[in-house]
């Protein structure tokens, strides 16, 4: 009876094991460490909200360009109380600008809207030599499934890598399937998904090792979780399992 049961205990935990393979990233990385791929920053849309600092040699020059900051005291440069700061991107994808007026970004990334402004201030004859710095102050994306902090995430980085954003939510379990994460993105109202697996390294060279704000990634259990879960957490087949080898068991012994 003993072997029996020590024998279906081993079928149990083999069923909930993972193997090296399953859990390690970028395994063959080596193999395509010499590839590059092209940056493409996201394109600004409704309801971002940016934060424009425009500088000059003689910055005393360059404030009435500048929103005037409020909400002082300690926590007068967290990021909540720079979006209350922030330009809001309109639906018909403008600006209110000081002194500007309206400027549209419209089919615009951060960097273009950066030489844009730029270049309005010195064309228009308002600054010499300025400097002006854009950033996104809501970009976010959704992590879920098997991580050890899932949820939604906020970033202000320009570029902020798939790595970086598993590392962000805490890394995944080791129950997290690695061979096949799930993205979900939304680029000019159409919606794209793609699998990426983190156990090889070609996907670092394509535009998904990048992620655009509210991308969402779905981390699924692997195989060993899923049986164990399917097997363990029914009740009835448990029983039944048992039930069969008992009766076999008992069939053995009266022979």
């Amino acid at each position: 009876m003993k072997p029996l049961f020590y024998g279906f205990f081993a079928l149990i935990m083999l069923q909930s094991c993972s193997t090296k393979k399953q859990i390690l990233y970028v395994q063959d990385v080596g193999k395509n460490e010499n590839l590059t791929y092209a940056f493409s920053e996201s394109i600004i849309q409704p309801n971002d909200i940016l934060n424009i600092t425009v500088g000059a040699l003689v910055p005393e020059t360059a404030i009435p360009y500048n929103k005037l900051r409020t909400g002082g005291g300690n926590n007068s440069n967290s990021i909540e109380t720079m979006k209350l700061n922030g330009y809001l991107v309109s639906q018909e994808l403008t600006i209110s600008f000081p002194q500007l007026g309206d400027i549209s970004v419209a089919q615009k990334t951060v960097s273009q809207l950066e030489n844009y402004l730029k270049n309005k201030l010195i064309t228009d004859g308002h600054l010499n030599a300025p400097t002006v710095t854009v950033r996104h102050l809501n970009s976010k994306f959704t992590i879920l499934g098997d991580v050890n902090s899932p949820g939604t995430i906020n970033f202000t980085e320009k570029k902020l890598t798939l790595l970086q954003a598993i590392g962000l939510a805490g890394d995944l379990t080791l129950q997290g399937r690695r061979d096949n994460i799930l993205i979900i993105r939304e680029v000019d109202l159409k919606r794209e998904v793609t699998h990426i697996d983190l156990t090889k390294s070609d996907w670092l060279q394509t535009e998904w090792n990048y992620i655009r704000p509210n991308d969402v990634i779905i981390v699924n259990p692997n195989n060993p979780k899923v049986k164990s879960a399917g097997f363990i957490g029914n009740l009835g087949t448990l029983l039944s399992v048992f039930s069969i080898i008992l009766s076999t068991t008992l069939l053995i012994l009266s022979l």
